[in-house]
Order: structure tokens, then sequence, then C-alpha cells
């Protein structure tokens, strides 16, 4: 009888160690996925902050998120800036003490394969103009990320494409 227990104790223990190894090793991880988690959670934190900068006001947090060399792409045609020109656009908005409110409702973060510095966007936005688009690309630059290429656009259901496009003309 002891000699089963013992044979029962030796098949448990060896069951017990190979749980051990299997459940360790599928936790493991890659430490290129714990640093994209964590620039995806310091990218998603700068949009944030700069979309909550906008409807606060906050004219130099909102422009200190943008790279010296970025492109703001609003919804009229005509709305390509440099940030001198966006600066020189949105000033008087965030004068007024209320510049524009975008509420993100999702957001996919994109990185480049060959460089973690580089990552673009596409998030969809509740604003006063209802459903809009954003998409962009962002940079890293110091340990932070700042918004380089940013396009607003107004998002327009498969079935009212006609009569917008009416309007349009």
């Amino acid at each position: 009888m002891n000699f089963i227990l013992f044979k029962h104790n030796k098949i448990s223990l060896l069951l017990l160690i190979i749980a051990l190894v299997v459940s360790c090793k599928s936790i493991t991880y890659d430490e290129k996925d714990v640093d994209v988690a964590r620039q995806k959670v310091l990218i998603n934190q700068t949009l944030d902050i700069w979309h909550a900068a906008a409807s606060h006001a906050d004219f130099k947090t909102y422009f200190d998120l943008m790279d010296a060399a970025s492109v703001f792409v609003g919804t009229d045609s005509a709305e390509v800036w440099n940030k001198q020109a966006f600066m020189a656009f949105a000033k008087p908005y965030f004068e007024r003490g209320k510049a524009w409110q975008f509420k993100p409702l999702n957001r996919h973060i994109y990185f480049d394969k060959t460089n973690n510095d580089i990552v673009w966007f596409d998030e969809t936005l509740d604003t006063w103009m209802g459903i809009c688009r954003g998409s962009g690309v962002l940079v890293k630059k110091n340990r932070r990320w700042l918004i380089k290429h940013y396009v607003l656009s107004l998002t327009v259901p498969n079935n009212k494409i006609k009569a917008v496009i009416k309007a349009i003309k």
C-alpha cells in the first residue's frame, strides 16, 4: 500500500512540475511586446491630453504636444496648416476660453516594425459636427510622443453620400 501511495505521489508531483513548467512558459513575454503596450499607453495619454487641452483652451499644452514641423489638416479642403499657421488660426478660439471639444470614442495605434519611434493611428471622435475621424502620425523625440501629422475628417454614412455630394456642389 505504501508503494502505491508513493507511486501516486510521484505521479502527482511529476504532473505538478509539468503544470508549473507549462504555466510559467505561457506567462513569459517578449520584452518588445511589453514596451509596445507601455508605449500605447503613453500615446493614448498624449492624444487624450491634446484633445482635453483644446476643450479647456490650454493653448500651450495643445501646441507643445505637436512637433515643430507638424501639419494639421482640417475638414475644409483649404485647411492644411503647418504648426505656425495652425497656431495663428486657432489662437482666437483658445483666447475665447474654449476652442473645440473632440471626445475620442475609439482609437487604433500602429507601430512601424523597423522604427518604434514612429506610429500612426486612427480614431473616431464625438464632436459638435457629429461623429468625425481623426488620423495621424506621432514621432518619439526625447522620450516624448509628439503629433507630427493630424487629419480631421467628417464621416458620411454611405446611404447619405449622394445628398452630401449634391450639397457640396
